[in-house]
């Protein structure tokens, strides 16, 4: 491979995280590295994917790096330069850890960086929610760390909280079963019962104020929900089960589906082999292989590295 002229790196994502449904995200230290390797004529693009989705990713026309690459320039109201790109994919599709905002940002920052629009974080922030739709998802990728954030269609409020202490893992269960965010959106109901949103406001502000002060024996009831996990957990096998059992591991000390599923995520504090075991072999009881991560807060958020940015070909 030559050597590329611009490097992107972006975090997988935890959405919906606790009782933050739409609204609180962490970045995951799991990353889909997109290189690109030369300039070409506008509208020309060649995408070789290595790793996750080397065969679904494989068309042009709906790979989601070009789409938001090319709606950025829209919106920007430019002639992009068109790209040869190498995707280094380490993030599970449909498991509910972002791979579909890790493109979307990788597509903007591309846009931004190829073209020299040198758009600030708030407008390519704006940008990417627009595209993607899901600001917990966005944000957090782009910005690293866990984020809280607000999003009304047309204008996005964001705060970036601290990090995750040193001696605190997050353990993610990838079950072999793949989840659209659209068959989960429809398992949700239309309505919700009064009592349970006030049940998820209350968990809501305690993740978010539990996080913020460092108070993370108060974690465990932040990370309970009742929007949109009951109804989720449904959708895989051992959903039902699995976070009772986790939640009782010592050292945990939080436990959700994560995104919108089907992988479930941990916080632990300690040793996280024992959290690890009891996901995979949960699965394995209800008939479903799966894999695990042991992960940390991805700190940095989406980074771009510009090594050698070469001149257009002649016509594009």
């Amino acid at each position: 491979m030559p050597e590329p002229i611009l490097r992107v790196r972006t975090p997988a994502t935890s959405a919906n995280l606790g009782a933050g449904f739409d609204t609180i995200g962490m970045a995951l230290s799991l990353y889909n590295i997109f290189s690109v390797t030369e300039r070409l004529s506008i509208g020309e693009f060649h995408i070789d994917t290595v790793g996750e989705g080397a065969i679904e990713l494989s068309d042009i026309e709906s790979n989601m790096i070009v789409k938001s690459y090319l709606a950025a320039c829209s919106l920007w109201d430019i002639k992009g330069t068109g790209f040869g790109l190498v995707s280094n994919n380490a993030i599970p599709l449909n498991r509910g850890l972002g791979s579909s905002a890790s493109a979307v940002v990788a597509g903007v920052l591309i846009a931004d960086a190829l073209n020299g629009v040198n758009a600030s974080e708030e407008e390519l922030l704006r940008l990417m929610t627009k595209l993607e739709g899901h600001p917990d998802n966005v944000a957090p990728c782009y910005l690293g760390g866990m984020t809280v954030s607000c999003w009304d269609n047309d204008n996005l409020r964001y705060v970036r909280l601290p990090s995750l202490p040193s001696d605190m893992y997050v353990v993610v269960a990838v079950p072999d079963i793949k989840v659209r965010t659209s068959d989960a959106r429809e398992a949700l109901p239309e309505k919700v019962e009064f009592t349970d949103a006030i049940f998820n406001v209350g968990r809501a502000a305690l993740l978010a104020a539990s996080w913020a002060t460092g108070e993370w024996d108060l974690l465990s009831w932040g990370m309970d929900d009742r929007l949109h996990q009951q109804y989720r957990a449904k959708l895989f096998p051992g959903g039902d089960v699995i976070m009772d059992r986790v939640r009782a591991i010592p050292g945990c000390i939080g436990v959700a589906i994560s995104g919108s599923g089907p992988s479930v995520l941990a916080l632990v504090r300690g040793k996280p082999r024992k959290t690890a075991e009891t996901m995979c072999r949960t699965f394995s009881e209800y008939g479903v292989e799966s894999l695990f991560f042991v992960l940390e807060c991805d700190k940095g958020g989406a980074k771009v590295e510009k090594t050698m940015m070469r001149p257009r070909k002649a016509g594009s």
